[in-house]
């Protein structure tokens, strides 16, 4: 849900494949542990193979303020995966003709811009052209704080359209948003029973569910940023995410869901078989995921500081999820980690150094940056002793030093050199180098 200005890509390339069978288990908890000592990661992971659990593995702390530790029960926000999870409720829906995908949107909100031209695939596939409400500057100031749908649905009508419907694709958790809306009229009940009576219950999803307010003492976690130590983030209102980004699971159960919805037990194998095309990046709430010669299908989310993933690998029938509610790293690394373990794939243990900078060093870097080659300005500031970066109307993210004048924000692999003599930083990621002035 959270748009950050950085966006990975995620899982890798080239050649092989391999049955996972007995993997090195101990180098997988090494890998995890090295990650958790330098404050790395917090979170958990799972892997399945046929079926069976072949892998859990569980980092950090669910509350860090009471050192609650993580397990495999515990249970995380799990962002726009949630996208995947209406998607089905869309098409058993179609499976029962209560709708239909070429219906339009006119029929339903016909407030909405070009609703008589917007399907109900348009909007599974991100292709309705409708804006997305989570891109605009002010959606950080009111995050925090319940709506309605009627005030959901006037946002949405007042965000109008970004293109014509089904010119292009275009991320969009409005879409969900209004597919939310509408299982909700077509099921005459809220979208959390839905989600359990379609879902979570028929295969046994006993920790999954649509969110409330966090509740640690029902095992949910809190999320965190990494500043100098975990800092808590504010929570996103469940009211507004629904089916787009709200609900709540753990990467066993979200194993559980990929192997019954890629073995028959969800949809129909037309409806599958519909979800898994892939049209300008987007399927219906899935997406491709490559690693090596194998293509996997899954999505990926992001809520608050919460950051997770699941994929489904037909070759081996391998599931694999995480979930995150706290990261320094970059999690497409940790899931090339775990893939390669268990296709037999080399990978290296990270070694992680730190370089210390003084408080009155920080304050050289501090200002407002910009580039003629890139769109946004971008504002250096200091959380405490963290040197934090954020580009216009974007999120903030803390910086690590790893050299003089050198920082990084690995999630995302940014690199920001600094030049105080000239008063100037460079933007390093991808491949890409953009040169940014104080101003």
């Amino acid at each position: 849900m959270k748009k950050l200005f950085i966006i990975t890509i995620l899982i890798g390339i080239v050649s092989q494949f391999t049955y996972a069978q007995n993997f090195d288990k101990t180098k997988l908890d090494n890998y995890f542990d090295v990650l958790e000592t330098n404050n790395k990661f917090m979170g958990s992971v799972a892997v399945s193979e046929n079926g069976e659990i072949i892998y859990t593995k569980s980092v950090g702390f669910a509350d860090f303020e009471n050192k609650t530790e993580a397990d495999e029960n515990t249970k995380y926000r799990i962002g726009s995966i949630s996208k995947t999870f209406t998607a089905v409720l869309v098409l058993k829906a179609v499976e029962q003709d209560k709708l239909d995908l070429s219906q339009t949107l006119d029929e339903f909100y016909p407030s909405i811009e070009n609703s008589d031209e917007i399907t109900i695939k348009y909007l599974l596939n991100h292709r309705s052209g409708i804006h997305n409400f989570t891109a605009d500057q002010d959606y950080l100031s009111w995050h925090t704080r319940p709506k309605t749908e009627s005030e959901m649905l006037s946002l949405i009508a007042e965000g109008g359209s970004d293109f014509e419907p089904n010119s292009r694709a275009q991320y969009s958790n409005s879409n969900y948003i209004l597919l939310s809306f509408i299982l909700q009229k077509l099921f005459k009940t809220s979208y959390g029973e839905l989600l359990n009576n379609q879902i979570t219950e028929p295969i046994g999803l006993d920790n999954t569910y649509l969110g409330e307010k966090i509740n640690t003492a029902d095992k949910e976690s809190k999320s965190y940023t990494y500043m100098n130590t975990w800092t808590v983030e504010n929570e996103t209102d469940m009211s507004i995410p629904l089916g787009a980004g709200g609900i709540v699971s753990t990467p066993i159960d979200l194993v559980k869901f990929s192997d019954a919805l890629f073995t028959g037990k969800l949809i129909s194998d037309n409806s599958l078989e519909l979800m898994k095309t892939v049209e300008n990046q987007f399927g219906l709430g899935l997406v491709q995921i490559p690693f090596y010669d194998k293509t996997g299908y899954g999505h990926t989310g992001g809520i608050d500081g919460f950051s997770s993933v699941f994929s489904y690998f037909s070759d081996g029938n391998i599931s694999y999820a995480l979930t995150s509610n706290g990261t320094n790293y970059n999690n497409n690394n940790i899931s090339i980690a775990v893939l390669s373990a268990v296709f037999d794939k080399p990978y290296e243990i990270p070694e992680f150094t730190t370089y210390e900078v003084g408080l009155e060093d920080l304050e050289r870097y501090l200002g407002v940056y910009s580039s003629v080659e890139f769109p946004l300005n971008i504002t250096i500031s200091m959380n405490n002793e963290t040197l934090v970066a954020q580009a216009t109307g974007q999120s903030a993210f803390p910086l690590e030093a790893t050299a003089e004048h050198k920082f990084e924000f690995k999630q995302a692999d940014v690199v920001l050199e600094f030049k105080p003599e000239t008063q100037s930083m460079i933007l390093k990621q991808g491949g890409g180098e953009f040169t940014f002035t104080k101003d």
